[in-house]
């Protein structure tokens, strides 16, 4: 017969556990509770609590950083399995002092505390700093769109959730019309789930009718804003266009130093269009910059800027110009005008197939700038409109035919696209304009700038200094959206997801505890 060693679970055995020896050094949590404990000053937490004097006390902010902070860098980011994993996990018990904080203790410390850990974050810059992780030469800005905690079916304009109320409600009497049906022959079930399903309704529909009674026309930004879709769950996000699909999210902004791939500024903005945030991301770098003493003015000593095509625009163009910022960010049609991808351009898969008619082109048109006065390729006098601008600022001069040549014309099929069209019923022919007084382009001097070689040379390293940011945080961490709700809870969250990246750029390549 076999003989095998006792297997008694029932037993009870103790376990010594030297909590100290869990931290090793040269890992992230060594690293990170070394960081706390001789870096940086919690006392802005202080602020946050009022149990001096009554009330329990509280679990330090050491203790809540080292545990939250350790689980965004294990991909944890529910505050229950941050708390599970403290009753369990050998590591988080070290972290926590052997302390067991409740869900929504660590649920709470993450939300309610943004200036502090904000404040947090420039300290472990400074730290970054101080170790010689921060280069000065490259700063690569870019942004990345996430999904916020608030679905997209709860969206639109207040003239559109007011059409949806309405049909919520016509959809609530249709539910209490089944429900007496049901109700009077009997059948007891299918009265029960018409009537939980009209009580749905209504609540969606108060719900509705609240955010109506308070909430203002949200506009969006750019020359001629008009009303953006708002949200009844969080109407600090915004629905925005991403490589896959439609999402209710925030749009989270990184400038990212190029020798380490340092996080130096990380924001959150409740808008798609990312022209808008160039501005005040710029600021807010050279604000933490004077405020840390690293610079006064960290554009001064030609720090390199480089964001992508999103952030292009006039108007940012020209702030980089008069602030003299070092910038390099192309237009849309950078590659166009890149030889290096003439072939792969003019590949079959990108050639246009659509076919335009040909007609006269301007060039065709005989305009005398002195004397102001155009003729069209036939030899007919064009009237002058208007002396006016064009979208990009530029001052031109408007002609147009008369209709009486252009509708007898004999060349009228090829010098317009649609001679039968409405034009010819309103009053006017064939329309031309003639740039008499060019506008400044800032675009233009950006164009020249990236357009050399050194240009398309640094705007190269941008994509390998803040891709792989956003990468670590998304697929290593596990950050594929935001939990929390409103800017400032958001902000937040995308704060510590930053700070862990700057603590494992410190574990690998600071002096920290070595």
């Amino acid at each position: 017969m076999a003989n095998y060693r006792n297997d008694n679970y029932r037993q009870i055995c103790f376990v010594a556990v030297n909590l100290e020896e869990q931290l090793v050094p040269g890992t992230f949590e060594h690293t990170l509770h070394y960081l706390i404990e001789h870096y940086l000053d919690l006392s802005d937490f202080d602020a946050d609590y009022r149990n001096d004097e009554t009330g329990r006390p509280a679990y330090h902010p050491g203790v809540m950083l080292r545990i939250v902070l350790f689980a965004y860098s294990r991909g944890i980011f529910t505050s229950r399995q941050i708390a599970w994993h403290c009753q369990r996990n050998v590591t988080f018990m070290a972290l926590a002092c052997h302390e067991a904080p409740h869900w929504t203790t660590i649920a709470s410390f993450v939300s309610q505390h943004p200036a502090a850990i904000t404040k947090l974050f420039e300290r472990v810059v400074l730290v970054c700093e101080e170790q010689g992780l921060l280069g000065h030469e490259l700063i690569a800005i870019d942004g990345c769109k996430m999904r916020s905690n608030a679905s997209r079916s709860h969206s639109g304009t207040l003239k559109e959730l007011a059409k949806k109320r309405d049909k919520i409600r016509a959809r609530i009497q249709h539910a209490l019309s089944e429900h007496r049906r049901f109700d009077a022959s009997d059948e007891n079930e299918a009265a029960q789930d018409s009537a939980q399903r009209a009580n749905t309704l209504i609540k969606a529909a108060e719900r509705i009718d609240a955010f109506l009674d308070q909430a203002s026309p949200r506009m969006g930004q750019g020359k001629r804003p008009s009303e953006v879709k708002s949200n009844i769950t969080d109407n600090d996000s915004a629905t925005m266009k991403t490589s896959h699909g439609v999402i209710q999210g925030f749009n989270s902004v990184n400038a990212v130093d190029s020798k380490h791939q340092v996080i130096v500024s990380a924001e959150v903005y409740g808008a798609g269009p990312e022209q808008a945030t160039l501005v005040p991301v710029l600021d807010a770098i050279r604000e933490r910059y004077q405020r840390l003493g690293i610079a006064e003015d960290v554009y001064a000593s030609g720090l390199i800027v480089t964001a992508d095509t999103g952030f292009a625009n006039e108007s940012n163009m020209q702030h980089c110009h008069d602030a003299e910022i070092n910038a390099y960010i192309p237009d849309n049609q950078f590659r166009s005008r890149d030889p290096r991808f003439k072939d792969h351009l003019t590949a079959p898969s990108r050639q246009r197939t659509r076919k335009h008619k040909p007609i006269y082109p301007v060039s065709a048109f005989h305009y005398d700038p002195v004397a102001q006065h155009c003729v069209c390729p036939t030899g007919k006098t064009m009237r002058l409109k208007k002396h006016g601008l064009d979208e990009q600022g530029n001052q031109k001069a408007f002609f147009e035919g008369r209709l009486s040549d252009c509708r007898v014309c004999p060349k009228r099929h090829l010098c317009m696209r649609n001679p039968g069209s409405a034009d010819h019923r309103k009053g006017h022919g064939r329309q031309v304009s003639f740039l008499t007084e060019k506008k400044r382009s800032y675009t233009e001097w950006m164009r020249k700038r990236i357009d050399t070689d050194r240009g398309r040379a640094i705007y190269g390293h941008r994509m390998h200094v803040v891709e792989p940011v956003f990468g670590n945080i998304e697929s290593n961490k596990g950050l594929n959206r935001f939990t929390l709700r409103g800017k400032t809870k958001v902000q937040s969250q995308w704060d510590l997801y930053s700070l862990v990246h700057n603590i494992e750029k410190l574990q690998r390549y600071g002096r920290i505890a070595v």
